[in-house]
């Protein structure tokens, strides 16, 4: 199985609940098919760059996956039928991009940020003990 990463973005009309319904959707949708959600963000209402179907803001959400290729043509073809949806994009991840997104998720959990500051205090004293010897 490959992973992926795909980013949907979901009409500003939808209430909380129907967002919901729709991510579940998409997720249940992976997981009866084979694959295994590794990671899922919703980056909520965002404005859009240009007009897409009329809207200028829609509802931002990531899923990353492990899934057969054969599946995200499945996938983007539920994209199209589901009126929800106004854009999405789906891309294989190669070992660069799945290490990157695996340090990403690190550092918005806070647990790959605090052994940088452990560093820096260890460079800090190191050279206040460098200064004091001169």
């Amino acid at each position: 199985m490959k992973q992926y990463e795909t980013v949907f973005i979901a009409t500003p009309v939808l209430s909380d609940t129907q967002m919901k319904e729709a991510v579940a959707k998409y997720t249940k949708l992976i997981t009866d098919n084979g694959g295994e959600v590794v990671y899922e963000e919703d980056w909520g209402l965002k404005q859009l760059a240009y007009p897409i179907q009329h809207k200028t803001s829609g509802f931002y959400y990531l899923i990353e996956f492990k899934a057969d290729p054969q599946f995200v043509t499945t996938l983007e073809t539920q994209y199209h039928r589901d009126e929800r949806i106004i854009r999405f994009l789906t891309v294989a991840l190669d070992k660069d991009s799945i290490a990157y997104a695996e340090h990403r998720r690190q550092v918005r959990s806070g647990k790959a940020a605090a052994p940088k500051a452990e560093e820096i205090m260890e460079e800090v004293e190191v050279e206040e003990v460098k200064a004091e010897e001169e």
